[in-house]
């Protein structure tokens, strides 16, 4: 099926939400291993920790991959990229169930990753293309559900399946769900051209566009600030007695970020600059909540749920106004927002263990405010370029350039 870009002002759910699909299977497989590692690890005769090696290499693909990746296919048609990352999940997902070599595992897992990172860099723009420009941030919102969903439910989902089914069938059931996902794809996804040469930008032109760097630096310092608490949420919420109830604990972030991404659904193309701003305003208060009540289970069910809606359309508006200050260049600004993403997961493992390790979880929350302090600071005064004003619904945006 080819056709232009929509513009009858509908949005097209069917093929929206093969896009979410396709996103629910690139965090579901990257999560997967972390809830069975005692079980890989026997698998393949080696220690959970080398297991957890698993997850490691799947980043490292994502974020070696996506911008030479999204480059290199700038001009295939888009469907044909979106398939190629989806047959790339279908190839290396089966590997992982199939193989008894841990190496040979390694390498199928950092290939998933390649399909991962180029797959978000093409979501949003695939997303944005099928709709009008009044609800590109609505289209994007429905795209992004699978995100949320596969946090909220991906490792607890994983964990049992393991155990019902062994890890090796679970890996088996994500290359099922990869085979339907490819005839959805067929059957509802329209297929577009990629750009011409005359289109592309380079990436430094990208790169050097009005207001892209401004949100790329809250990406960081938003997703860093968010990755030190997720990440060693459960040493965290310890301390009020919840060490047995990190499962319910996220479950409670998980509905709340559903809630989060539909809230935003309906204010991103109105509100997009203001949105943000309360968004991390609010997580910054979290912070301070969390840090003043830390032993109250009660005050950490509060703060998690708030935490939740405050992070749920934190995709849907950071891609958003990524690709609106981009241009033409989004699907390469895209790219880095994949490298930066995923590096603000990294950091956020690697400080967080630092501050757990040295002073213990009573930083967390002050660390946190600091970042979202410096995250707010930087987009407020990206009003010209990066988080400008206005509607989307009736087009008067106060655009940058």
């Amino acid at each position: 099926m080819s056709r232009e870009e929509s513009h009858d002002g509908k949005l097209p759910l069917g093929a929206l939400l093969a896009l979410a699909m396709t996103g629910f299977i690139c965090i579901v497989t990257e999560t997967l291993p972390a809830g069975l590692l005692p079980e890989i690890g026997s698998g393949l005769s080696v220690s959970p920790s080398f297991a957890g090696q698993m997850v490691t290499v799947y980043a490292l693909g994502s974020l070696l991959a996506a911008i030479p990746l999204t480059i290199a296919t700038q001009s295939w048609r888009r469907r044909t990229v979106l398939l190629l990352t989806i047959v790339g999940f279908l190839v290396f997902n089966s590997v992982t169930a199939l193989s008894s070599n841990y190496w040979l595992t390694l390498v199928a897992r950092f290939f998933a990753g390649v399909s991962a990172g180029l797959a978000w860099s093409l979501i949003a723009g695939y997303a944005r293309r099928m709709v009008v420009p009044q609800l590109q941030g609505r289209a994007l919102a429905v795209a992004m559900v699978g995100t949320p969903i596969a946090l909220s439910l991906g490792v607890p989902l994983g964990t049992w399946l393991g155990g019902f089914m062994g890890w090796r069938m679970a890996f088996g059931l994500m290359s099922a769900m990869t085979v339907v996902l490819i005839a959805w794809v067929l059957i509802k996804v329209p297929d577009y051209p990629g750009q011409s040469s005359s289109q592309r930008m380079a990436l430094r032109e990208v790169f050097s566009t009005p207001g892209v760097r401004p949100v790329l630096a809250v990406v960081f310092t938003w997703m860093l600030a968010h990755n030190i608490l997720y990440t060693y949420v459960a040493p965290f919420v310890a301390k009020a007695g919840l060490a047995n109830d990190v499962d319910v604990v996220l479950l409670a972030f998980g509905v709340a970020a559903l809630a989060g991404i539909w809230v935003t659904g309906r204010l991103v193309d109105r509100h997009l600059r203001t949105t943000v701003l309360a968004s991390l305003a609010t997580f910054a208060a979290v912070a301070v909540f969390l840090g003043l009540f830390s032993g109250s289970a009660s005050a950490i069910y509060a703060g998690v749920f708030i935490w939740g809606l405050t992070f749920g359309g934190a995709a849907t508006l950071l891609q958003t106004a990524l690709a609106d200050s981009a241009g033409q260049g989004a699907d390469v600004a895209l790219s880095m927002n994949v490298v930066v993403w995923n590096s603000a997961i990294a950091g956020g493992g690697l400080l967080g263990g630092v501050l757990l390790g040295q002073w213990g979880v009573s930083t967390f929350p002050w660390v946190l405010l600091a970042l979202l302090l410096i995250s707010l600071g930087i987009a407020v005064r990206a009003r010209e370029h990066g988080f400008t004003g206005g509607d989307r619904q009736t087009g008067e945006m106060v655009v940058g350039h």
